[in-house]
């Protein structure tokens, strides 16, 4: 049996998990209407993988006779200057999820779950991906500047994206 309070944080993550993907699905509708398909498809596969980690937790949730309670969702930004902005704000974004999954990492610990410590530790090193990949896309569009054919390239490299659910 998992505690309030765990469900409780669970909860809320829930909640921060499907705001990243309506964030991330705002940010594929910007970069479709600027005629950027390969970045939009880069948000559209995030939206994917951040559906799949608000389901992992709420199954986990559920496994553990917990009860999900789903909240309101607040609405993402819509408007962006650039790409670089956008993915520059995605990676504040994963940051923050980062800071979110650790704090639920010390509720866990806190109540001294160690089913869920276990469960956590998949998300803890998901966020390593997470920053590093933004991290990664922020770096090649200021060595471009966000323009040209370097900005086509990046288009074009973000294009071949797909989203494979991770076998856990």
């Amino acid at each position: 049996m998992i505690s309030k309070k765990l469900v409780d944080a669970f909860n809320e993550q829930i909640n921060k998990e499907l705001f990243s993907e309506y964030l991330y699905l705002s940010m594929a509708a910007w970069f479709e209407a600027e005629n950027l398909p390969g970045c939009a498809n880069f948000f559209k596969v995030q939206v994917q993988e951040e559906r799949f980690h608000a389901m992992k937790m709420y199954d986990y949730v559920n496994e553990r006779g917990g009860r999900v309670l789903l909240k309101a969702i607040d609405q993402p930004e819509i408007e962006f200057k650039s790409a670089l902005e956008i993915f520059e704000k995605a990676y504040g974004h994963e940051q923050l999820v980062t800071s979110l999954i650790n704090n639920l990492m010390e509720v866990a610990i806190e109540e001294k779950d160690h089913a869920t410590k276990s469960f956590l530790n998949w998300f803890i090193d998901e966020q390593v991906e997470e920053e590093a990949s933004m991290d990664a896309i922020v770096g090649k569009f200021k060595m471009i500047g966000g323009n040209g054919h370097g900005m086509l390239m990046i288009d074009n490299d973000l294009s071949q994206r797909v989203f494979t659910p991770p076998t856990v």
